[in-house]
Order: structure tokens, then sequence, then C-alpha cells
């Protein structure tokens, strides 16, 4: 349990210590550390597991960290995800909160984030590439429908802005209709 933990506190640690951009940004870095790195599940998975956190309320990083901790070692698993992906953020605030606020302003700052946001949507988008392969590979029989869900879910989005907690809840009870 132990090794578990540890493992647990490194893969939620570089995870929300390398990432920039909120929650969201975090998705495909966990994504690398518990599919790829620990194969702690498979990419439908996790597919499953961001759709879950999409529909619960909080920040998403703290669900997938609590969840991932469960399954791996129980509730000290959780408290140690969890830690792992709060303390740096808590840290970070305490230490530079002076300093950030101080040069938020800055050219230099605000020319180094607009080289990082690129990047951010770049990770977001190889994440929802790899989650929509999965999700189309899983139900070979019945791709079209699949098909027809994520397409009424992003024209929903776009045109109607439609919450997406509101599209989560429609698509699972579709989902259990259907297959």
């Amino acid at each position: 349990m132990l090794i578990a933990c540890w493992h647990l506190f490194i893969a939620f640690f570089k995870a929300s210590n390398l990432s920039f951009g909120g929650g969201a940004a975090m998705i495909p870095l966990i994504q690398a550390e518990v599919v790829d790195n620990y194969h702690w599940m498979t990419n439908a998975q996790f597919a499953d597991m961001i759709a879950v956190a999409n529909a619960l309320p909080g920040p998403i990083a703290t669900k997938i960290a609590a969840y991932m901790g469960y399954q791996i070692a129980s509730w000290p698993g959780v408290i140690t995800a969890m830690t792992a992906t709060i303390l740096p953020t808590v840290l970070i605030l305490i230490m530079l909160g002076k300093v950030l606020a101080k040069y938020s302003q800055s050219e230099t700052l605000r020319a180094a984030l607009k080289g990082v946001r690129p990047v951010v949507a770049a990770l977001l988008l190889y994440v929802a590439y790899s989650m929509g392969i999965e999700a189309f590979l899983i139900t070979q029989t019945m791709d079209y429908v699949t098909f027809i869900i994520a397409i009424g879910a992003a024209l929903a989005l776009y045109f109607f802005k439609v919450h997406p907690v509101l599209l989560i809840i429609l698509s699972m009870a579709i989902g259990y209709i259907i297959f």
C-alpha cells in the first residue's frame, strides 16, 4: 500500500506541477500517468472516468485524483492523490502570491503565457482525439449511433450553448437506452 500511495503521489504531483491552465489542462498529463505510465486503467476506462467526473460538481482534477486514489489504495490513496494534486498550487500561491500579483501586468509574463496557450489547446485536442478513438472503437457494431451522439453533442454545445452537465446526463440516458 505504501508503494501504491507513493506512485499515486508522484503521478498526481507531476500532473499538477507540469500543467498550466486549470483542471482541464491537467487531464492529458493525468492520462499520461494513469494510462500510459502506470497502466492503472485503459483509455476507455479513462474516458468513462472523465465523463463521470464532468457530471459531478467541483474541480475535475480533484475528482479524478479522488477516484484514482480510491481505486489504487482505498482511502489512504484518496488522501495521497488529492494532496499531491492540491499541494503544488497551495504552496505556489502562498510563496509566490505577492510576486505574481506584482508582475501580473508584465508584458514578458503575458508573452510567455501567450506562448503556452497553444500547447494547452493541443494537449486537450490530443486527449479528445484519443478518447474519441476509444469511444468509436468500443462500439464497433453501433458506430453510427456513437457518431450521431458525438455530432449532436458538438452541435448542442456550439450552436445552442447547452450546458456540458446536461449533455453528459442526456448522453448517459441515451447510452443506457440504446446500448
